[in-house]
């Protein structure tokens, strides 16, 4: 794909070395990018998102070795971090180089940086790093605390007018897990594909969520909002139980994601008005349908989305953590 469309890759990384904005598919959203070391590049990101300047975005790079550029220090874990799942959906916060990308980092004193998977996103990378850009600032292609984009359509929607590489559906479908390694220990600040497990793992020492964490002072983090990924419809977690027990209750058009069959010998069949769409058992067939599916919901002009609470263990913490702000 990135062959076929090689024109479209340096048209691309052409209008950000020029200051621009474009529509940047990657492995997780979609991302509305500029050059992270250009700021009025970086506040035309705030302004479009109607994003607040001081809440940070993160920093792509094609590989590990532009991560000094940003960067001022780099624990050991953080590094066998980076190693072990970079390019991949994971972005980690460091301590920032003073007077480096401070539009991008919010005016924080970490920075966010992740290296990205998809083929497109790091052609595009690659290609503006020939031309100057040693990184991109590119937070989701959508109107802040809205459902994140996970194909090219969903961006034009929002912005028709903006050049966007078609790099087909995301294949992750949820953002990019989130990793402080600023401090002493790792302190995971948004879940994402990878696990606690995985990533304590991976980095050699024990990954504390946040909340174990309390006593830390982590940094401002993308995407940590309470409220976020919200369609215009109301969204509320259920369980199977409640869905079915009101069910007949309401009288306004509702869509369903439930991963539990919902008719059953005493209920056969669903009220006119009510939708019921399968949610995948598998939680990363679930990320990946996220998204997608709360916009398809949306657009049906439903008043309501119910959706089967996740169950508990790891590896749905990712999906839960989106639920849960888009309901809140």
């Amino acid at each position: 794909m990135v062959n076929a469309l090689s024109d479209e890759v340096l048209q691309a990384a052409q209008a950000l070395a020029r200051g621009e904005l474009i529509g940047l598919p990657t492995e997780t959203v979609y991302g509305l990018a500029a050059d992270a070391l250009n700021p009025t590049a970086v506040n035309a990101i705030f302004q479009t998102k109607g994003r607040p300047a001081n809440h940070p975005l993160i920093v792509h790079v094609a590989d590990a070795s532009l991560v000094p550029v940003f960067a001022s220090e780099v624990p050991a874990f953080a590094q066998r971090l980076m190693t072990a799942c970079w390019p991949g959906p994971l972005t980690v916060i460091l301590k920032r180089h003073a007077g480096v990308a401070d539009a991008a980092a919010g005016g924080h004193a970490t920075i966010a940086l992740r290296c990205p998977a998809h083929p497109m996103a790091q052609a595009v990378l690659r290609a503006a790093m020939s031309l100057g850009v040693q990184g991109v600032a590119a937070p989701s292609a959508n109107v802040f605390g809205h459902v994140s984009p996970t194909t090219a359509a969903h961006v034009r929607e929002s912005f028709p007018e903006l050049l966007v590489l078609d790099g087909g559906a995301c294949a992750v479908g949820i953002e990019s897990t989130i990793v402080d390694c600023n401090r002493d220990v790792p302190v995971l600040l948004r879940p994402g594909m990878q696990s606690v497990s995985q990533l304590s793992a991976a980095s050699g020492v024990s990954v504390l969520n946040a909340f174990e964490a309390s006593a830390i002072q982590t940094p401002a983090a993308p995407g940590t909002l309470a409220s976020h990924y919200a369609p215009r419809a109301r969204v509320r977690l259920m369980t199977i139980e409640m869905m079915r027990a009101h069910l007949h209750t309401p009288k306004l058009p509702i869509a369903l994601w439930a991963r539990t069959a919902l008719p059953s010998v005493e209920q056969p069949a669903l009220p006119e008005g009510v939708k019921h769409f399968p949610m995948p058992s598998d939680a990363a067939a679930c990320a990946h349908d996220l998204f997608a599916q709360l916009r398809s919901m949306d657009a049906l002009g439903v008043h309501e989305i119910w959706i089967e609470t996740p169950p508990d263990g790891e590896a749905w913490a990712g999906v839960r953590d989106r639920l849960q702000r888009a309901a809140a």
